[in-house]
Formats: structure tokens, sequence, C-alpha cells
């Protein structure tokens, strides 16, 4: 008997889906810097991504550039990846972009902010031997309404929160940060 595999089919179905989502958010918000990231994934990896990216766009849930109006940015120390990143996660279920977004950073370092809008977009591709697919990367920009550092991740991924003036060297994504940072501080 011949195993019938499925990955081709939901690798299309996540990118139709991403390619809403994209649309979606394209639509909602301007001004957003945007950024195309790609990934060579081993086939379970490959599997839950595309699973994700079907199930609502966003493989790796939301994010947000959590800032001070002086221009701080708030970064999560992410063990598992060794580098400051910017703070977020999966969505659960019935959550938005924003709740999730907001929900995320108040996990990892206890503040509470208002979304102001779209900062960056970024386009995730992945390939897997014959297969690819993408999703959505929304990181949405917060104001800080509080400042007090205080982290509770549940995940237990994050060992540290901390404002910054300048970016950390070893952060993720620097470069489109940077950009963002630029663009968002420049129109005060």
């Amino acid at each position: 008997m011949t195993t019938v595999d499925d990955l081709w089919y939901l690798a299309d179905v996540a990118s139709q889906q991403a390619e809403q989502t994209y649309h979606d958010l394209r639509d909602q918000y301007d001004g957003f810097v945007e950024f195309t990231r790609h990934r060579r994934v081993q086939r379970p990896r490959f599997r839950t991504v595309a699973e994700d990216a079907r199930d609502h766009g966003a493989p790796f849930g939301a994010h947000s550039l959590a800032y001070r109006p002086t221009g701080e940015l708030l970064l999560v120390r992410h063990d598992g990846v060794g580098r400051w990143v910017l703070p977020g996660g999966e969505l659960d279920a019935g959550e938005s972009f924003t709740e999730t977004a907001l929900r995320e950073l108040r996990e990892e370092s206890g503040i509470e902010a208002r979304v102001e809008g779209l900062g960056m977009l970024g386009r995730v591709e992945f390939y897997c031997g014959d297969n690819d697919t993408w999703g959505v990367l929304p990181v949405f920009e917060a104001r800080a309404e509080t400042t007090a550092i205080s982290v509770d991740d549940p995940d237990g991924e994050i060992s540290e929160a901390r404002w910054f003036e300048e970016l950390p060297a070893d952060t993720r994504d620097r470069e489109e940060i940077l950009r963002w940072r630029e663009r968002r501080f420049s129109r005060d």
C-alpha cells in the first residue's frame, strides 16, 4: 500500500491563508517596515509551521515593539535562541493578533502597553525538501503605559527583560528594528 503524503497540500493551504492574512494586515495598517526571512527546516518543524499558518497565517504568532516615549525599546532575553528578541509568541484560541502581542508582552516583561499600529510585517518562508510555504510575522508598535519589569513567562523561555536605548549586537532582527525605530521616531 502506498502512503500519500499530504504535506504539499497542507503547505498550499497554509500559503493561501498567509496570503489572506498578509493582505488583511496591509489593508488595515500602513507605514510599517516589511522584511522577508528564509528558513530551511526539518519535516516535523515544517508541518508545525504549516499547520499554524493554515490556522491563522502567522506561524510565530504576534510580537510587539514596546517603547517608551523617550525612545527606549523593551527586549527580552530568549534562552532558547540565546539572543535579545522582541516579546511575543503564539496565539491562544480566540485571540486577535493585538491581544496576543499584549498578552505576551505582559507575560514576558510585566509591561502594560497600548497598541498604536503595525510596526513591522515579516514574511517568513519555509522550505523542506520539495515543499515550501510561508507565514506572516506581525509586530505591533506598543507604547508602554507601565515601565516596571517583572518576568513571569509561563513557557520558561525568557530569563530577562530590559529597556534599551541602544540595541545590543545580539538582537534578533536588529536591522529591521533599527529601520522601524528610525521611521517611528523621525515622525515625532
